[in-house]
């Protein structure tokens, strides 16, 4: 039997169910699927069962408990379809879910390094999706399958080509496949969120586009703020690609408070992830103390997951004890805590104590001229400040852009408006710097070229 009308059946339920898995909200899965098939076929629900539990291993991807579960419910959605595209050829509809179970098997297969056994799905993937189209030209989703296979195909290392050529794969095309994903995700009816997600994998790996990577998982995290997932990825994208520790923090300090509060899911899991996620951006943040205490927490708490959690808390604590052992280094830190204390005269023995011992140490110079700000030294504190600045290639970004912002607003306190301008022009071109002070000094650039 033909199909008899354009796209998919029972796309509003679908989409809901869809969403559902999107939101990380696995628990609902089930009763959205008895209400998802019918209208929409069997096999479709099959699928999309599969995919949230592709999506849960996704989450936690170290953790094989699921990997079974996993390979029984995906052959069998692969079984079920390929029965349905052999009983009604004919029909559009069918060949999309074969295409979506083999996508499903395909990801969990790259994951598991079975690269063999990924391309051959790949090849099915392309083959079902094309069939679709020439069904109906009208299915807009397919395109995205055959998108991702045309620009994986292109740009898959030499080693892959072989496999390719060995198996008889046709080649691929990033330009074209890049244009029929974008396809998929601006005309299909159900896609747009995954479209996202595998668009944010290509920037980050292939197209070297971190912020655009960065904004599709604002939208997704936007949309999902449910899902842990997103939040842990724009911290990490911030952190690997962005360089920008500190807005790091911050992401993952998002997701710890919305851990916390049990605004997303499994909340578990994502605040031990937070916690090793704040641990490890902290300690390159010279806040080690602070790093420690969530390292002491997640080994606490004992957490099942993320899978290894707790051997990671312990070899990183083990890292920051052995730097906390540095006598300079725990000094440093303690006089920056009282100095945040408001107890200038703690802060003023501790960093000049720490300075006796490194007194070439960026870090501790830089709170020491915090202290001395405190403390209305202004000139004092100018002095090392600008020692800092010429200490470039000794500075950690952080330090050297505040500390050039620092000076900036000092100079610009004594009307010396020049030297102000250089160095805010400077701490805006400081790469892995805090983006907040980067965007500071473009604001301070522009009140002073108003006046």
């Amino acid at each position: 039997m033909a199909q008899t009308g354009p796209g998919l059946t029972g796309a509003p339920q679908l989409l809901r169910a869809y969403d559902a898995v999107f939101d990380a909200r696995f628990e609902d899965v089930p009763q959205l699927l008895t209400r998802t098939c019918p209208p929409a076929p069997s096999e479709a629900c099959q699928v999309l069962d599969a995919v949230a539990l592709w999506w849960q291993i996704q989450i936690d991807p170290l953790n094989k408990a699921r990997d079974q579960e996993f390979q029984s419910k995906v052959d069998a959605s692969i079984a079920a379809t390929d029965a349905w595209a052999k009983r009604d050829p004919q029909r559009a509809e069918a060949w999309f879910y074969v295409g979506g179970a083999y996508g499903a098997r395909a990801q969990w297969r790259v994951l598991r390094g079975q690269r063999l056994g990924a391309a051959r799905d790949g090849k099915r993937i392309k083959d079902a999706f094309e069939q679709a189209l020439a069904l109906d030209p009208r299915l807009e989703e397919a395109w995205f399958g055959i998108g991702l296979y045309h620009y994986y195909a292109a740009v898959a290392p030499g080693a892959a080509k072989v496999l390719r050529w060995l198996l008889l794969l046709p080649g691929g095309n990033k330009t074209e496949g890049l244009k029929e994903m974008l396809r998929a995700r601006d005309n299909g009816q159900l896609l747009r969120d995954e479209a996202d997600y595998q668009l944010q994998v290509i920037d980050l790996w292939y197209e070297k586009q971190p912020a655009r990577a960065l904004d599709l998982l604002a939208g997704l995290h936007d949309r999902h703020p449910r899902n842990p997932h997103f939040l842990q990825l724009i911290a990490e994208v911030q952190d690997v690609y962005l360089h920008d520790p500190t807005a790091s923090v911050r992401s993952w300090q998002a997701l710890l408070d919305a851990a916390r509060a049990r605004r997303v899911a499994l909340p578990e899991l994502a605040e031990t992830r937070a916690r090793l996620g704040l641990a490890l951006q902290l300690d390159r943040l010279f806040e080690t103390d602070e790093a420690i205490e969530h390292l002491r927490a997640v080994i606490a708490g004992k957490p099942a997951a993320p899978y290894g959690a707790v051997a990671q808390a312990q070899l990183q604590l083990a890292r920051a004890r052995d730097r906390m052992s540095d006598p300079a280094y725990g000094l440093s830190i303690d006089g920056w805590r009282a100095l945040g204390r408001g107890d200038l005269m703690n802060a003023s023995r501790a960093l000049s104590q720490s300075l006796a011992l490194k007194p070439d140490d960026s870090v501790t110079q830089y709170r020491q001229a915090q202290l001395l700000l405190a403390q209305k030294n202004d000139a004092a504190a100018l002095a090392i400040l600008e020692g800092i600045v010429r200490a470039r290639a000794a500075t950690p970004p952080t330090i050297y852009a505040s500390a050039c912002v620092d000076a900036a607003r000092v100079y610009e306190g004594q009307r010396a408006t020049a030297r102000a301008i250089e160095l805010y022009r400077i701490a805006r071109g400081v790469f892995g710097a805090d983006q907040r002070t980067k965007d500071l000094a473009d604001r301070s650039l522009a009140r002073l070229a108003a006046l």
